[in-house]
């Protein structure tokens, strides 16, 4: 068998298949060899000649069998869980699936934020229980949202919110950057609890880092108006999930969306469950049909750049770099 080019290892994500992926790099790659490992036996023997291996993770004794990788494409854009010092340390470039999501992840997000706006949920509950009685309901038009983090995801929200007449409040690492939202404030608490003494929605679009975790704890939910709602389209660990459970439980705000919950996945007996203000999705806003072909135009430009210099693109490691 000639040595593959791209190896695709066999552990899915979120229902996806792993041999679609692999079918869809091939019609991007029509002359390259792309192989699916579909047992451990086939990730040890096709991984050891690779010169690119894309999955969620790589264990690390595969990266000491693999003698020609060169590239580690990680399918999630997050890579806390991937061997990075191990790859690093074997000259091995990763790159990840980042902005792949975003169109979903927004349109997820506004589709909460409007939810809670017309109160479609409380319209849901009421045909469940056959009633018909009028509630009141709110508008979106002329609220103000702020977007934490302005990434790829926080991008395509604001984009998306263009038409709605809301003001934009953006929070960026580098707020003199500037961004496509109204207003940019920093990641500093002053900042922080200024944009949220003002904001009727939150959409929490950051990653999850040292900075990050716990950022909306019991001091953020009480700068929040009672009105507001928060919408968590990044990672569980943002949100001090106790203190969200207290804010909603006592209406010290009107609501939380959760497609990521700490812990996650959300035990049975949680008591986010029970709460009727609050809208939980099990970590689908970013999973389309569009998934593989998003992401397998990454990673077959990066396949085709590879060695000639070019410019690879969602590079989140470089051997040098590490």
């Amino acid at each position: 068998m000639t040595d593959p080019d791209v190896v695709v290892l066999r552990e899915g994500t979120e229902g996806l298949s792993m041999e679609s992926y692999a079918e869809t790099l091939r019609e991007r790659l029509p002359d390259a060899t792309v192989e699916l490992a579909r047992t451990p036996q086939d990730e040890r023997e096709l991984a050891s000649s690779a010169r690119v291996v894309t999955g969620i993770t790589i264990d690390e004794d595969l990266i000491e069998r693999a003698g020609r990788l060169e590239l580690f494409a990680c399918t999630f854009a997050g890579t806390d869980h991937v061997p990075m010092d191990a790859l690093a340390d074997h000259g091995v470039m990763v790159t990840n699936a980042g902005g792949i999501h975003a169109p979903g992840i927004a349109e997820q997000a506004i589709g909460n934020m409007l939810v809670f706006a017309r109160r479609l949920h409380e319209g849901w509950r009421r045909k469940q229980n056959d009633e018909w009685r009028h509630f009141p309901s709110f508008e979106f038009t002329d609220s103000t949202v702020t977007i934490v983090g302005l990434g790829s995801i926080g991008r395509a929200t604001a984009q998306r919110l263009a038409g709605f007449e809301v003001e934009t409040i953006g929070i960026r690492y580098t707020p003199s950057k500037g961004g496509p939202t109204d207003e940019v404030l920093g990641f500093d608490d002053e900042d922080i609890h200024e944009a949220f003494s003002r904001s009727d929605y939150v959409v929490l679009a950051c990653p999850l880092t040292d900075l990050t975790r716990g950022l909306v704890g019991e001091a953020e939910l009480a700068t929040l108006p009672p009105n507001a709602v928060v919408v968590n389209a990044a990672r569980g660990g943002i949100i001090d999930t106790d203190a969200l459970v207290s804010a909603l439980q006592f209406e010290g705000i009107r609501g939380a969306a959760l497609d990521v919950s700490d812990p996650e996945p959300l035990p049975a007996d949680h008591p986010l469950w029970d709460l009727e203000n609050c809208l939980i999705t099990p970590h689908t806003g970013g999973y389309t049909p569009n998934h593989w072909d998003r992401l397998a135009d990454i990673v077959a430009h990066n396949v085709d750049v590879l060695g000639s210099g070019g410019d690879l693109e969602n590079v989140v490691l470089t051997p040098d770099s590490s």
